[in-house]
């Protein structure tokens, strides 16, 4: 399969002050993953084959539950085209 774009945004419910910390366990886990990926004000995006990149959502949840999330809710959107999509044909007119 092509290769597609996932972007989450995952919202752990915990304390307010353990908010940025859980986050930053998540996106430490998709920097480990060794998927290519962008950090967000509001969400990360994630270049890859879709099977992993969904693995890679459901395992963001799981570390929010292990951090103690009593909640996780997420915004999950994919950009699938059958040919594949890249990071550089969405942004290299902006830099």
């Amino acid at each position: 399969m092509a290769k597609v774009h996932v972007s989450l945004q995952i919202l752990p419910m915990v304390e307010r002050d353990r908010l940025y910390q859980v986050v930053d366990r998540v996106i430490e886990y998709i920097r480990s993953s060794g998927v290519r990926y962008v950090v967000g004000p509001m969400e990360t995006t994630m270049e890859g084959e879709m099977d992993e990149l969904l693995d890679i959502v459901k395992e963001a949840h799981r570390i929010c539950e292990q951090e103690g999330a009593w909640r996780v809710a997420a915004v999950i959107k994919i950009d699938y085209v059958p040919e594949g999509v890249s990071f550089e044909e969405k942004l290299e007119k902006y830099r």
